[in-house]
Order: structure tokens, then C-alpha cells, then sequence
């Protein structure tokens, strides 16, 4: 399992827009008012992913009723990685009890607008859509013993709602690379 890190995408970096389907084909764009905003890179078939997605479906359930706005975005390439297809998406969601939208990035474009490079990789931002936190859930890895427990992005959902800064201490995310389509990889490796 190669793991790769994310890029850390510059702090106050306002959120790209997007507008990417679900399983069902419903369109969804970043809400026009929220306390907060969370991005998350994810998809079916990683170790990581997998390892961590209890604790994304409790972060949706509980942020998602404190006005943050929450989505999971999925960019691999569903043609070499059909696990991840939007058949597998819907059945991951309803699985795993996501209450957020988990949308298909197809084209790969908004991984590349948010340089965006593993799975999972996490975007915290605040009201007026300021990057404010970008980095890893904890420091819980598979086989590494420690807990999941969500612990530096809830701190950094919970400084975004109180009005205090985010830590300025921030961990890269760590995970499968994005799989990208042949010919599309980015520039920022």
C-alpha cells in the first residue's frame, strides 16, 4: 500500500466551486450559507478510507446539524477502478450512514482545482469559504494502533464555529494516491 501526502493547498485560499452529480445524478454545489464547509477526498476501495470511515459518517451526522456544510468527493478513475463507480458510491453511503452528499468528480478537474492528492484528504472552510485547515483526520493509520478519533479536523470544525483561528499546526493528509486517468495526472508532483 503506497501512501502518498497531501499538498497542502495556501491557507485562506477561497473554496472552489463545483457543481458534480451523486450516485443519482443530482447535481450539488457548495451551499450558498454555511457556518462552515467541509471537502473530503475519499473513495470505496482504499485501506485508508475504509480505516476512517466510521468516524467520517459520525463527523457528518454530528457537523452536519451545526450548519456545517459537508461533501465527499470521490476522483478515481472509474473505468481502471470500477469499485468506485456510482453504484458503489451509493451503496458505500448507505452502508456506512453518510447523511452528506458524495459526489463523482469524473473529469478530475475539482481534485486538480483543490490539489487534491490522496484519499482521504480533508478541507475545512470558514463562512466566507476561506481555507482555514487542510490535513489529515488524526493520526490513526491502518495497522498503527491509535484511535480514530477525528481529533485535528474536529478541532479545526470547532475553532471555525466558536470565531477562534485554526491551529496553524497542520499534518498532512496521508493515503492512497487519487487514480488518476491516463494522461491526466497533475502538475504538482
Amino acid at each position: 500500500m503506497a501512501a502518498v501526502e497531501s499538498q497542502m493547498l495556501e491557507l485562506g485560499t477561497i473554496a472552489p466551486p463545483f457543481s458534480l452529480p451523486d450516485p443519482d445524478g443530482v447535481h450539488h454545489s457548495l451551499a450558498e450559507d454555511a457556518h462552515a464547509y467541509l471537502i473530503m477526498f475519499i473513495c470505496n476501495h482504499c485501506p485508508f478510507v475504509k480505516h476512517v470511515r466510521e468516524e467520517l459518517a459520525r463527523i457528518g451526522s454530528e457537523y452536519g446539524q451545526r450548519g456545517v456544510a459537508i461533501y465527499a468527493i470521490n476522483s478515481n478513475d472509474i473505468v481502471k477502478y470500477p469499485g468506485d463507480g456510482p453504484d458503489q458510491m451509493k451503496h458505500e453511503s448507505e452502508t456506512w450512514g453518510y447523511t452528506f452528499p458524495y459526489l463523482l468528480d469524473e473529469d478530475q478537474r475539482i481534485a486538480k482545482q483543490y490539489l487534491a492528492a490522496c484519499t482521504p484528504d480533508f478541507y475545512v472552510f470558514d463562512a466566507e469559504q476561506r481555507l482555514v485547515y487542510r490535513g489529515q483526520l488524526d493520526d490513526s493509520r491502518p495497522g498503527n494502533g491509535k484511535p480514530v478519533d477525528g481529533r485535528d479536523l474536529r478541532a479545526a470544525l470547532e475553532a471555525v464555529l466558536s470565531g477562534t483561528p485554526a491551529s496553524e499546526q497542520q499534518v498532512p493528509s496521508i493515503g492512497c494516491n487519487i487514480k488518476w486517468k491516463p494522461g491526466n495526472e497533475p502538475d504538482y508532483f
